[in-house]
């Protein structure tokens, strides 16, 4: 998920935990990274993003997940008819791997076609599959982690944490075992 524009929630923190909560709606949130401050992708001329990967236990199929998380986009001010591809957006959920499914259809494509590409999706992956038992994670995301973690180590600005007093970042081991919700 990522944001960096504010919606009817607030600011982009806000919008991501908002969202956050929007989720366990749609089952069970198992898990959270921590929120990063990254680098725009494409259209550079925008601010930065807020990014985060969540884990959502679900009983949704894959498309009526994607509906889902669209019409929660549509309710946090996002068009996706209008605006820059690449560009600033209110908020951005995206079905990055769905158990270990392949699937490639008209609007829907898991695992997502440019996971690989994106360290702002690998930084906070692996952070969450770090932090969680690694018999849940699919078979994807742990060949994508294993290829991320053997590339030359670079110092970059692109992906770096952000601090956040409304996100909570909830390690998959975690739940269940915390004293709050």
């Amino acid at each position: 998920m990522g944001s960096n524009l504010g919606s009817p929630a607030g600011d982009p923190e806000a919008t991501m935990a908002a969202a956050a909560k929007r989720l366990e709606e749609l089952g069970q949130v198992i898990g959270s990274s921590s929120l990063y401050s990254t680098k725009p992708v494409g259209f550079a001329d925008q601010p930065r993003f807020l990014n985060a990967v969540v884990a959502l236990e679900t009983d949704l199929e894959p498309l009526a997940l994607l509906r889902e998380l669209l019409r929660i986009e549509k309710e946090f001010g996002r068009d996706r008819s209008s605006g820059i591809r690449n560009g600033p957006r209110t908020l951005d959920l995206d079905i990055l791997v769905y158990g270990d499914e392949r699937i490639s259809e008209a609007g829907l494509a898991i695992p997502h076609p440019r996971i690989e590409e994106r360290e702002f999706v690998l930084v906070p992956l692996l952070e969450l599959e770090a932090n969680g038992p690694t018999g849940h994670t699919p078979k994807v995301v742990r060949k994508l982690l294993r290829k991320f973690l053997t590339r030359s180590p670079g110092h970059s600005h692109a992906v770096v944490p952000f601090q956040s007093a409304l996100w909570r970042a909830r390690p998959l081991w975690d739940v269940g075992h915390s004293g709050s919700g």
